[in-house]
């Protein structure tokens, strides 16, 4: 399985950051490329995009001021595969790709990977009170599909809360 590559550049408004590729993502080389994953309906729900991308589109997302990045690299048949000490390398790891890039917001996609790799047990969806290089901090459900908790209409809403607060002003 190959490497999923960082779709990154300079100055974006928001970094979406996955806990790490699936097997399908890195057979692809594409960012939440399983079928079942919410991740590319819920930028379009929440107003992200103003057309729904497919994995295959995911180089498009730089035109909208989007990114997107993951905290582990190591492809796996689950999130839960990961041990602390990799999602915490992965903490710091993102932690200097916002400071070179410079993002507004960075986005983590997973509950229970931030608590771990960020250190935070206590920590809910949403706004965080720290900054990752500089960047807010807002963490968001994990749109596998095989997260159940989260339907797609609550997924959407928490993304439009996030879109929302990243909107430039003026």
């Amino acid at each position: 399985m190959g490497d999923v590559p960082d779709v990154v550049g300079p100055g974006l408004r928001v970094l979406f950051c996955g806990i790490n590729p699936g097997v399908v993502s890195g057979e692809l080389a594409q960012h939440f490329a399983r079928p079942g994953n919410r991740f590319w309906k819920a930028l379009h729900g929440s107003g992200f995009t103003d057309r729904l991308l497919v994995p295959a589109q995911q180089w498009a997302l730089l035109d909208y001021g989007l990114g997107i990045t993951n905290l582990v690299a190591r492809t796996s048949r689950a999130a839960s595969d990961l041990d602390a000490a990799e999602l915490r390398a992965g903490a710091v790891r993102l932690e200097a790709t916002a400071v070179d890039l410079a993002p507004s917001w960075v986005a983590i996609l997973g509950i229970q990977a931030y608590r771990v790799g960020f250190r935070r047990p206590r920590a809910a969806i949403g706004r965080q009170p720290e900054r990752v290089g500089g960047a807010g901090l807002w963490v968001l459900p994990n749109p596998s599909g095989l997260q159940a908790r989260y339907q797609l209409p609550e997924l959407i809403s928490l993304f439009a809360e996030l879109r929302s607060a990243s909107a430039p002003s003026g």
